[in-house]
This record gives structure tokens, sequence and C-alpha cells, in this order.
């Protein structure tokens, strides 16, 4: 897997994570949709790759998954690693109803293929598992996660499986690497498109493991536009930040 220095490339704030978003949806066309699926791929081909021996088959796989992107993205994941012979289960932070289009939209077709899912107030434990996914809370978290999600975190945490977090580590703030209570504590985190500039400090290190970087097919001429030599992913869709 190729790597570059985390420095090398430039690091995003929440807001100019938003706008790239959006210059995505309304002028590039490109829907929220194929960028979820984008980054549940690449999520569960760094899953397999690091943490499943290159081999999902047969391997157990816990999903963390609120109600918005960032779950939806884990969902995905789940769909990809189970194609592939995992046996994945979802524990959700909300309750379907409650779940925004786009994620809710990947959570259906989990039921359709038969994943089982829970709801995180109704339990008091994880099963055992040899990966879990951290996809609670995104870069939109700005102060303590609340229930059921802390309490969620701090089973993920308790746990002696290694945690993969997507984007950012759940309980950690995008802009300034403030540490909420809870955070989780992950292994490796896998972000998205630019680095989010709250994984750069130093505090964070703990909380956010090995960075890897992954491809969401955001167009050549934005990240020129950003200021951001490219074309970044030449070499593969995901990137180990080092």
């Amino acid at each position: 897997m190729p790597s570059l220095p985390l420095r090398s490339i430039r690091a995003v704030t929440r807001a100019q994570m938003i706008e790239v978003d959006r210059l995505m949806v309304e002028h590039y066309h490109i829907s929220l949709l194929q960028m979820m699926e984008n980054a549940g791929l690449n999520l569960a081909l760094l899953a397999s790759w690091r943490f499943l021996a290159g081999n999902p088959v047969g391997k157990r796989v816990t999903i963390l998954a609120g109600k918005g992107g960032n779950g939806g993205g884990a969902l995905v994941c789940a769909r990809h690693l189970v194609n592939w012979g995992a046996e994945a289960s979802v524990v959700l932070t909300a309750p379907r109803s409650q779940l925004g289009e786009v994620p809710g939209h990947q959570f259906s077709i989990l039921k359709k293929i038969g994943v089982p899912d829970l709801q995180a107030s109704d339990i008091h434990g994880l099963p055992e598992t040899d990966l879990i996914i951290d996809g609670i809370i995104g870069t939109s978290l700005n102060g303590d996660p609340r229930p059921p999600a802390d309490n969620l975190i701090r089973l993920a945490n308790d746990h002696p499986a290694p945690i993969l977090a997507l984007d950012i580590s759940t309980g950690l703030d995008a802009d300034t690497g403030e540490i909420f209570d809870p955070a989780v504590m992950a292994e490796v985190t896998m972000t998205l498109a630019l680095p989010k500039q709250g994984l750069l400090q130093v505090s964070a290190k703990p909380w956010v493991g090995d960075i890897y970087l992954a491809d969401i097919s955001v167009p050549t001429s934005l990240y020129n536009d950003l200021g951001v030599p490219s074309p970044i992913f030449h070499n593969g869709p995901i990137i180990h930040l080092t």
C-alpha cells in the first residue's frame, strides 16, 4: 500500500470539508450515495487487508453505526465484507426511522441480505468479534457524545478486538483534536478525501492510531482549487499517511 508523509497532504477543517462535499454534489453532480459507496468499499478493503489477513471468510465484524453519513459509510463496509464471506452484525445508535435517507437506504440493503442488527440502547456488551468498525459519529461532533452513543463507545473501548474508525474517531473534535468524553480509541483511522486538522494533533494519536487516506472520487480540478497537488491516488485508492 502506498504511503506519504502525513503533513505532505493538506489538512482541512470541518467547514472546508463540508464545502468540498457541497461542490461535489452541486457542481460536479457526484451524489452522496456515490461518495458513501466509495468510502465504504475502501473501508472494507482496508479492514480486510489490515485486520483480516486479506481473507474475510468466516471472520466476525461488528459495525457501530450512527444515523448520519458516517454510519452510512460503515453500513456500506458491512455489505462488502459480507459479500466477501465475513459474518457481520450491526449496532445502531438510532431506530431505523431516524436514519438519514441515504444511510437508511444502505441499512435496507443489509436487511435484505440478512445482516443482524441491534439497538445500542438495548445492549450491555458487544459480541465476540475479530474487528470493530467505528461509524458512530464523524466530523459533525462538537461536544461529548450523548446516550446511547456514549455507552457504545465505552463498550467498544473495553472490548479486546481492534477498532477501525471511519474518517475520524468518534469523540475527537475534527478541527482542534480535543478529546471529548468518551472517545473511541482506534487502532487505525481511515479518513476521507483529505486529512482533518484534528487528526494531526500529537495529543490525538492514542485515539487515532495509524492514519490512512481514502479516495471518495474528489475530482482533480477540485483538489487543484484547494491547492492540493494531484492526482493523489495514482498508486491506489488508499494511502498510508506516515
